[in-house]
């Protein structure tokens, strides 16, 4: 049976604590899950320490932000079955640390806009993390009543990258993709390009392929359009890339929902995966 190997917990910006992830694979007819945090050895150490749960297993992952420079976008790259290692270690501390001084930044300011709302009630939704989050904040600004949705109109007002900026948007620095991915092989993991539609990054996704950088593309996900998905499928057969599908659920914490399992990998694809991890591992 297929596996979903891209999704969100409470160990980074999802709603939903890792334990309640198996049973919703479980009941979606699924045998695999990743629990893919970002930038989070939280997720990675779960499920090597929980391999199997409601006879689903459980693939240590997680979900690495970088950023390509030359053409201004941020990328994700799904990386599984890492050591957990001091290297890995250190760029997650790190990006908690950028994570949540921008946030707390941002926390500051609003409440010199909102007199009801406080840093510590958007605390609350870090606690299993320890990193706050954008979706946090939004969270504690829903229970006040001041927003109707985590990503509707207010979070555009506040948090909106393009066309506008928003009020009291601080984005963390970023991590090129080329230490990314160096991060990636020093960990002996496999490294998958995570949805390029979302970020617009087909043309890198094509110069990573060219230059076998990347083991594989996440194809099946809720956002990749249908002409990236056509290109991604060849760039697959021209480069022997795996192929994956996750649905990148973060349950409430989701601009529409999309339940775990929505989309989903191949059996054939996580038997390369897991090939290729044993080939690293012994190496």
């Amino acid at each position: 049976m297929p596996g979903d190997l891209h999704t969100h917990s409470t160990f980074s910006d999802g709603s939903v604590k890792a334990e309640m992830l198996p049973f919703y694979a479980a009941r979606a007819g699924l045998t695999s899950l990743a629990i893919s945090d970002h930038d989070s050895l939280l997720s990675v150490r779960y499920a090597y320490q929980n391999p199997r749960q409601e006879g689903v297993e459980l693939i240590p992952a997680t979900e690495l932000t970088a950023y390509d420079y030359e053409r201004e976008h941020r990328v994700h790259l799904l990386c599984y079955w890492p050591d957990d290692c001091a290297a890995l270690q250190e760029h997650c501390e790190t990006m908690a640390r950028r994570r949540n001084e921008c946030c707390l930044q941002s926390a500051r300011e609003l409440e010199a806009m909102y007199p009801q709302f406080t840093t510590q009630q958007a605390l609350e939704y870090a606690q299993d993390s320890g990193v706050l989050y954008k979706s946090g904040i939004m969270r504690a600004l829903y229970e006040i009543g001041l927003a109707d949705t985590i990503y509707g109109d207010l979070y555009k007002e506040l948090f909106n990258l393009r066309p506008y900026r928003g009020k009291v948007i601080h984005t963390p620095k970023y991590e090129t993709v080329d230490h990314v991915l160096e991060l990636v092989r020093a960990c002996r993991g496999v490294v998958i390009f995570a949805h390029p539609s979302v970020y617009h990054s087909m043309p890198l996704v094509r110069q990573l392929a060219e230059q076998g950088r990347i083991d594989g593309v996440e194809i099946e996900h809720p956002r990749n359009t249908p002409e990236d998905k056509e290109e991604l499928r060849q760039l697959a057969r021209d480069y022997d890339l795996i192929v994956t599908g996750g649905t990148d659920y973060h349950g409430s914490n989701s601009k529409r929902p999309h339940p775990v399992g929505t989309c989903v990998t191949g059996d054939d694809q996580l038997e390369r995966i897991r090939q290729l991890v044993k080939q690293r591992k012994e190496n």
